[in-house]
């Protein structure tokens, strides 16, 4: 019993999946944080973009 308790303390098998997912989830962090920076501006840009076009259609 005491060495398979040692085995599975010593396992490192799921440790690689943990970290990849640790990594992903701060990835992904950092492309909302981005997007919620960005949201406003981007909106306004649009904006004018699409009042631009309005009124040289006119």
């Amino acid at each position: 019993m005491k060495t398979l308790f040692h085995r599975w303390i010593r396992d490192e098998s799921g440790a690689t999946a943990i970290e990849y997912g640790l990594i992903l989830a701060m990835i992904f962090l950092a492309i909302v944080s981005a997007v919620q920076l960005f949201a406003g501006s981007l909106g306004g840009l649009f904006t004018r973009v699409v009042t631009s076009i309005t009124a040289a259609m006119s």
